[in-house]
């Protein structure tokens, strides 16, 4: 058994600071390297990464800038008291007090303000078969008590865009970055350096979104399909994209089933509809509506 490919697309790093996530393959899985991705799928590539964007972009407006002023100053005393500038410390904290102070006058029941928004996107580079061989290769790893070795091959099989945001707790990080004050006055200067270092490990990280990459894959491919399926007078090589983009949607849609993006009876429904579309379109058919429920249907994965 060889190493199971997969690739992250991107890392956007909003807000504050930069952190880095790696995947690891597991040591047991298959294929060492990644399998082919279709003509079909790649060409609907530019309207997955424009999608991610747009929703990072949404994300990036969640966060609070006074927020992120706070957490910087509370850095920058933290950096003070280590360069023995108890004063300018002391300025430090009384903007990051400032800061915090306005942003609860302004919202008085805020529980998390956001400061910094990661997106981590990973791309699983299998086909469905393969995933079918790695699900299979985990389950005799548990029915045999080989908790660690599962693990490794369950913990790849994710194909997904994570959106974490990380936040000021308002109920305890305001109060922690009053505390320090007094010791910094008392010239307790370890002890503020401790103190201050634990109001930042207070921030909060949250998962808020993920994105099944293979739902929106199909989501694209069939709105390629849908237009080609309008036109009741296309060439035979449009005819032939059609079919393409069909069957690519019907394999996306498998890999999200097997991936466990959704329960199995969301999935019947799906397979259900692209037959009767594969069945309208052929022989050069075309006709409007006949993507509907299918779009409808499948938005509801996400």
């Amino acid at each position: 058994m060889k190493s199971l490919p997969i690739k992250p697309i991107f890392n956007l790093f909003l807000g504050l600071g930069l952190m880095s996530l790696t995947a690891f393959a597991a040591a047991d899985a298959l294929p060492k390297t990644p399998q082919a991705q279709s003509e079909t799928a790649q060409s609907v590539q530019p309207q997955v990464d424009s999608a991610v964007t747009a929703h990072a972009a949404e994300k990036r407006h969640e966060i609070i800038a006074d927020a992120v002023v706070a957490v910087q100053e509370t850095q920058k005393a933290l950096q003070f008291l280590e360069e023995k500038k108890t004063k300018e410390a002391l300025q430090a904290l009384e903007r990051a007090t400032g800061k915090l102070e306005l942003i609860l006058a302004r919202e008085p029941q805020l529980a998390l303000a956001p400061v910094n928004t990661e997106v981590v996107a990973y791309d699983l580079l299998a086909n469905p078969e393969t995933i079918r061989a790695i699900i299979a290769d985990a389950k005799r790893y548990l029915e045999s008590g080989e908790v660690q070795k599962a693990r490794a091959l369950i913990a790849n099989l994710a194909s997904e865009v994570v959106f974490r945001t990380t936040s000021i707790p308002l109920g305890t990080y305001p109060e922690a970055i009053k505390a320090v004050t007094p010791l910094i006055d008392a010239g307790k200067i370890q002890e503020a350096k401790v103190a201050l270092q634990s109001a930042l490990n207070l921030l909060v990280v949250t998962e808020d979104d993920v994105i099944p990459l293979p739902v929106v894959r199909a989501q694209h491919l069939l709105a390629k399909a849908e237009a080609l399926a309008e036109n009741e007078h296309r060439t035979e090589q449009e005819s032939q994209l059609l079919e393409a983009a069909l069957a690519e949607a019907r394999k996306q849609i498998e890999i999200a089933e097997l991936l466990g993006y959704g329960n199995k009876e969301a999935f019947q429904p799906l397979y259900e509809q692209l037959d009767q579309i594969e069945a309208k379109t052929a022989g050069g058919k075309g006709g409007k509506g006949w993507f509907d429920q299918i779009k409808k249907k499948l938005s509801e994965l996400l």
